[in-house]
């Protein structure tokens, strides 16, 4: 018999608020986390502007010693310790170094890139030939599963320990990832999330192929517009969403806070056919995941409140909601409410995922739909598939029980996941 899963714990990293209650904030008051970087401009981007979270020195010593921050250079990794520390707090657990190892409980963390900064610090020490200057982590921190490796060795997990990566669809593919090994008795609990470094050396191929905005370096705040008329490219991002995956006996048994319950989803490919390529989606597949989604999770069409899509500030919006229209059959006015948590971070790569999962269930949970911001001029194919009352603007509170979220990553590949209220 299939296991339930409910979400016990969150945590995350993003550019508007660090942890969950200044997230939950900033989701509320509609709150940009877009700020102008100099440096961008002094390397000619043409975007120059960004979403990056503000950690400061003090902060890291929460979550790490002197000792592990002495050569520490990897951003994504940073964010990824923070997020999943916070979420195993938050369902309840303690951080102890002598503690047993937990081999009901395993980790899977996506990332798209680890520690380019590091990378780029070790090339230059070994273009000068100062190999054994290197120092002793320059593997750990840009390995892919780096940040797997220091969290698991952290919180002592004993269960499934890997990383995925599926550029933008990793943190959505993680978590399902995480739900399959509960949901068939392979694990108790999953710590499941992903994360991204920020900063020019991930950014730049993004400003090159011309697909990042640069017409609000002067007005950053206003630079992710989803689904507006004068959307003119995606804004990047970075940080990292956490959360804990558990079974619904675990969670009973430990008299765990349980935020919601995950029903199931899917993951497929477009396979690069059918108009889908390296970077554009097949929409005949798009569509599939979405209906596969429902299927796996036993919901019909109807029962979807709120969808927390993909919509990145590009002129794939409009598709994705001919998309979305096209798999649930329902349009106009019948269409459920949409937003998209990139209006306010950007787009956090292979973080993003993970993000707006963890925002969308701070939103089922605490029964509120978070605005669209820079939207007021809303895109004209949307409006003919979609009511524009469906396109919120501000924060409305309503009681309502399923919820939405896809993401859709470069190399054609998607990922959907629905949530449901939890009531005991």
């Amino acid at each position: 018999m299939k296991k339930r899963v409910v979400i016990t714990g969150l945590g995350v990293v993003a550019p508007n608020g660090i942890g969950v209650y200044k997230f939950t904030q900033a989701l509320k008051q509609g709150k940009s986390g877009i700020t102008f970087h100099q440096k961008l401009k002094d390397l000619n981007f043409s975007c120059q502007i960004g979403g990056i979270p503000k950690v400061t020195n003090e902060l890291k010593l929460n979550y790490f010693t002197d000792l592990q921050l002495r050569g520490f250079n990897s951003s994504g990794i940073l964010y990824g310790c923070m997020a999943g520390i916070d979420a195993w707090k938050d369902a309840g657990f303690t951080i102890d170094a002598e503690s047993e190892l937990d081999y009901s409980t395993g980790l899977i963390f996506g990332t798209g890139t680890s520690g380019v900064e590091k990378f780029r610090e070790a090339i230059y020490k070994l273009d000068e030939g100062n190999v054994r200057r290197l120092g002793s982590t320059v593997v750990l921190q840009t390995m892919a599963s780096g940040v797997s490796a220091y969290l698991s060795g952290m919180l002592g997990l004993g269960n499934q320990v890997t990383t995925n990566s599926s550029a933008c669809s990793t943190g959505t593919e993680a978590l399902l990832m995480g739900f399959d090994r509960i949901q068939n008795g392979k694990a108790k609990r999953m710590l499941v999330g992903s994360c991204s470094d920020d900063g020019p050396y991930i950014w730049g191929g993004f400003d090159a192929m011309r697909v990042m905005t640069y017409k609000h370096n002067k007005s950053p705040e206003e630079g992710s517009r989803p689904m507006s008329a004068s959307a003119s490219g995606f804004v990047p991002g970075s940080g990292a969403g956490a959360l804990v995956l558990e079974s619904l006996e675990s969670a009973l048994e430990r008299g765990a806070f349980i935020y919601a319950e995950v029903l199931g989803g899917e993951v497929n490919s477009g396979g690069q056919r059918q108009g889908g390529t390296l970077t554009a989606p097949n929409a005949e597949a798009v569509q599939n995941c979405i209906k596969n989604a429902l299927l796996n999770a036993n919901i019909q069409a109807s029962e979807i409140d709120v969808i927390n899509g993909h919509l990145t500030a590009t002129s794939k919006d409009a598709l994705e909601i001919d998309n979305w229209a096209k798999a649930l059959n329902r349009k106009g006015i019948d269409f459920p409410f949409i937003n998209s948590t990139k209006s306010m971070i950007g787009h956090c790569l292979a973080a993003a995922g993970a993000i707006e999962c963890v925002a969308s269930i701070i939103q089922l949970s605490e029964q509120f739909a978070a605005p669209n911001i820079n939207c007021e001029d809303l895109n004209s194919e949307i409006t003919q598939l979609i009511d524009k009352s469906k396109i919120l603007t501000k924060t409305i509170d309503f009681n309502f029980d399923v919820m939405v979220k896809a993401s859709f990553g470069f190399g054609d590949v998607n990922a959907c996941v629905l949530f449901k209220r939890y009531i005991a």
